[in-house]
Order: structure tokens, then sequence, then C-alpha cells
């Protein structure tokens, strides 16, 4: 896995698409490619009312980059400092091996460069010390890009405080 994740909290997501269509006009891509996607769930009932719950799925660089295997060009690679997965565009030849390959179906066929594309994270931002634009633009602040020791540092910790508020609740109760 690269250094980085984008992770999505679902409590404050709108599934407004602000992040996917701010990445299709900074990487210049048509409408029916998305490089990283809001998936919605639901509805669903919740204490007897509907609820729908939403999260983005980008590419999560993984550590067996099965896209990066598949690619007979070597046209995908990973950035040794970073751990990001790319694709070198001028070394895809539209095999759309990658796409076949990802168990995720990442990679995304531009049907009007006639090769693949895929979430990068915005490394060009990422060097620069910035955010990759889908985070950037989130008017909720739903997404997260950190790294994934952080992650799971702060989904534990927001865990185990959940618990003991149960624990101290159930125990004021009685």
């Amino acid at each position: 896995m690269g250094d980085y994740i984008i992770s999505t909290n679902p409590k404050r997501c709108i599934a407004c698409h602000a992040c996917e269509i701010a990445c299709k006009s900074e990487k210049g891509l048509p409408l029916e490619v998305t490089l990283g996607k809001i998936v919605v769930l639901g509805p669903k009932m919740v204490n007897g009312n509907p609820n729908m719950t939403s999260v983005f799925v980008p590419c999560f660089h993984c550590e067996q980059a099965w896209c990066m295997e598949s690619c007979p060009t070597e046209a995908i690679r990973r950035r040794k400092k970073d751990g990001l997965v790319y694709i070198i565009d001028s070394l895809c030849v539209g095999c759309k091996a990658c796409i076949t390959a990802c168990p995720w179906h990442i990679p995304q066929w531009n049907v009007e460069a006639g090769k693949v594309v895929k979430c990068d994270l915005c490394m060009d931002l990422i060097d620069a010390g910035e955010e990759p634009v889908c985070v950037s633009v989130c008017p909720t602040n739903a997404l997260e890009f950190c790294k994934p020791a952080e992650l799971s540092n702060n989904t534990r910790e927001a865990y185990g405080r959940g618990l003991l508020e149960k624990k101290l609740w159930a125990t004021k109760v009685r």
C-alpha cells in the first residue's frame, strides 16, 4: 500500500459528487471516466427511518498491485518515495489488462485517449504539499487524506472512546 490513503466519514458525506467532478476537471477526463467514485448504499431502515450511506472509493495503491503486475509494457509503475501507483501515459498501449486484473476495477478506459487512466492521488499536488483535489473540494470535509497508520490509530481511538462512553452511560443509567 502506498504511504497515503483517502478515507470517508460516511456520517458527513452527502453524496454531492463534488469530488468526482473536481477530479474530472483536474485531470481533463470525459464524463464516463470516474477515477474515484462515490458509492451510495441504501436506503435502509435505521430506527424506523430510511437512511442512505455514501462512501468514496479511490484507488487503493495496493501492496500487490495487480494492475501493475498485469501491464505488459510496464506503463504502470510504483513511486519509490511513497508507493503511489501511477500510469506513464506514453507507454500505455490500451490493452486493458490492468482493468481486468484489478479486483475493484479501478483503472478506467478513456475512450477519447484510447488509453487507460487511474487515480494517482494527484501526485503533482502531493509533491507541492497539497491534498488531492477530491479531498480539497469536499464541502462537508467527509474525505480525509492521511497515512494508513494515522487512520488506524484514529479509528481505534474513536472506537475505544465510543465503548467507554457507552459503558459510562450504561453505568449512570442504572
